[in-house]
């Protein structure tokens, strides 16, 4: 690999380079764009190839988002299901980062690009949760002003060492792609190894609606802990006899409930990864039994259907 053809191409169509690997990236793909930005920053020839880069990198990020809010705005949840299931672990689930953005409100947008796996997420939920087009953009805009200011910044501070580096490389290409291998496959394993631990953790046995409904019909009902979010309830109604939680609050919302007792968690998420989540922190807790809701939130409604 010449990398240092790979610069010269980048020099000459740096705004069309940087903006279609931002949007590639915002979009879902996985293709890295902060070392793009921090060789374009090291190859700038001055302010104005700064500004313009900067110009494109913000309206990328943005157009991005945009189609982000609209698919959430049009499909709700169904499509922050959709990109749960696409994550090697379920673990970071609808309801977890639905809490997370109605406690962060706007600024989530301004951060979520300095998050992994948070910059693809905040836009959808914006979109579902309604929130002001006028007040999304400029929180996005903001958001990706600071992400890839920064970044090209930083390229231009340490343009010497970008470009000693990128010598190294092209002297030592078939070592440098060796070592990119080594730094995937570890990174892969990571996830895996976390896949693999969250299907560990879903041995914990299950209850079905059916016997969830014969249990809230006795006299020794369950305390039933719904996790879905507030805008998801909002948006499908609460279910009769069933206490809100959040995953950062799980103990107050038990509040006093005896420890003996039956506890069932409820999520509305790919593979029940949030109800499996919350039933393991409540068993440590030292509740004795606690099992989530298999087929979840969608089950439930069959079951009452």
């Amino acid at each position: 690999m010449d990398f240092s053809q790979l610069s010269e191409s980048l020099q000459r169509d740096a705004v069309w380079v940087v903006f279609l690997n931002v949007l590639a990236q915002q979009v879902g793909l996985p293709v890295p764009a902060v070392p793009t930005l921090l060789l374009a920053g090291s190859l700038a020839l001055g302010s104005g190839q700064l500004a313009s880069i900067l110009a494109a990198a913000i309206l990328a990020s943005v157009l991005a988002d945009w189609m982000w809010y609209l698919a959430g705005r049009a499909f709700g949840y169904r499509v922050l299901s959709g990109l749960c299931r696409l994550s090697i672990n379920p673990g970071s689930c609808v309801s977890q980062t639905e809490a997370r953005f109605l406690r962060w409100g706007l600024g989530s947008l301004v951060v979520a690009k300095f998050i992994p796996g948070f910059s693809t997420v905040a836009p959808p939920i914006a979109g579902a949760l309604r929130m002001r087009l006028p007040g999304f953009l400029l929180a996005a805009a903001t958001g990706a002003a600071l992400w890839a200011g920064l970044a090209l910044a930083a390229g231009w501070v340490l343009r010497d060492e970008v470009q000693a580096t990128i010598g190294l490389l092209d002297r030592n290409g078939g070592s440098a792609l060796i070592a990119a291998a080594v730094v995937v496959v570890v990174w892969l394993g990571w996830k895996l190894w976390q896949k693999y631990r969250f299907q560990q953790l879903s041995v914990v046995p299950h209850i079905t609606p059916d016997e969830l409904l014969a249990a809230m019909a006795s006299g020794q009902a369950p305390l039933l802990l719904d996790l879905r979010g507030p805008a998801m309830v909002a948006e499908s109604g609460p279910i009769s006899g069933a206490t809100l939680a959040e995953h950062d609050h799980l103990l107050d919302a038990v509040g006093g409930w005896p420890k003996h007792q039956p506890i069932v968690t409820l999520c509305n998420c790919p593979e029940d990864a949030g109800a499996i989540l919350a039933a393991h922190h409540l068993l440590k807790a030292g509740y004795l039994s606690v099992r989530p809701l298999q087929g979840g939130y969608a089950a439930w409604q069959a079951a009452n259907g």
